[in-house]
């Protein structure tokens, strides 16, 4: 089992009633809760860095797309949408 380290954090009352509400409703507890919503956010962040590199790696290699070519790819998909 992995072990864990205690932190202390500061948050509006609002939030704690919203990770409580939660926590009933799955019954878990506010740890739980707390620890659910880290691993998401930095699992979310690391996942944004990784496309933001990409990106940029992309752009210094010369692959790029030209902005008329996008918007006519998205107005291309929005009309096959709307049929």
């Amino acid at each position: 089992m992995e072990t864990t380290e205690p932190i202390t954090i500061r948050t509006s009352k609002d939030i704690v009633s919203q990770i409580d509400t939660l926590a009933a409703g799955m019954d878990r507890s506010r740890n739980y809760v707390v620890n659910q919503a880290i691993q998401q956010y930095l699992a979310y962040h690391h996942v944004l860095h990784q496309k933001i590199e990409q990106g940029l790696n992309d752009a210094k290699d010369g692959r790029l797309t030209a902005a008329d070519d996008v918007i006519r790819e998205i107005r291309s998909r929005r009309s096959r949408q709307r049929k």
